[in-house]
């Protein structure tokens, strides 16, 4: 299963194989190194693209879940705030996934620039924020891009009720999802370096 949109980042490049590989074999275009390797070098772009973009099924994991695969840089409690940062390497499945059962309250741009996503200055680059109203308090998750990384999507509507695990939006390319729950309200069960799956790794639970 591909994530929606895949198929605009595939087809041009799976179709531009094709016909390089058409004109080669039907004799039309030379078996010379510099077209084996044009073909060659789309051949391996589109499964990239492929590997990238795919999305698959999950089920949903206990307590609050991970919004995105990856790796966790920062569990750090900030004033009356949880944040649990996630860094996505460009090989990790790149959907991000509801924390937890929620409803979009608000869905908003900020930032400027497109600093590296592991930085600390990065929380100023070009980002989302989506405000979440759940049974636990006001949640928020922030995709926030990188170097690379400059594309986000948005697959839901403000005002949409989400389940654990639900899709909800993706960042092109690689960077970082943040998220904030109260803190009176949960306790971390990751640490620095743990690898965590959207929808699937419990991040957090829920206290009393």
């Amino acid at each position: 299963m591909f994530a929606p949109g895949a198929v605009r980042w595939i087809a041009p490049v799976a179709l531009a194989a094709l016909v390089v590989a058409l004109l080669i074999g039907g004799g039309i275009a030379p078996a010379r190194v510099a077209e084996l390797a044009v073909l060659g070098g789309l051949v391996a772009v589109t499964i990239f693209f492929a590997v990238f973009f795919r999305d698959p099924e999950r089920t949903p994991g206990s307590g609050i879940v991970s919004p995105a695969d990856g790796r966790i840089r920062a569990v750090e409690r900030e004033g009356d705030r949880l944040r649990i940062s996630v860094f996505m390497n460009v090989t990790d499945v790149h959907v991000n996934r509801a924390p937890l059962d929620a409803t979009v309250e608000g869905i908003e741009a900020a930032g400027a620039g497109f600093r590296a996503a592991f930085r600390p200055e990065a929380d100023r680059n070009v980002r989302r924020h989506y405000r979440l109203a759940t049974d636990l308090g006001p949640v928020e998750v922030v995709q926030i891009t990188g170097v690379v990384a400059r594309r986000i999507v948005t697959f839901v509507p403000v005002g949409a009720s989400l389940r654990k695990g639900d899709r909800f939006g993706m960042i092109v390319l690689g960077s970082r999802v943040d998220l904030t729950v109260p803190a009176d309200r949960a306790r971390p069960v990751v640490h620095v370096g743990d690898r965590v799956r959207a929808g699937v790794t419990t991040v957090a639970l829920p206290t009393p």
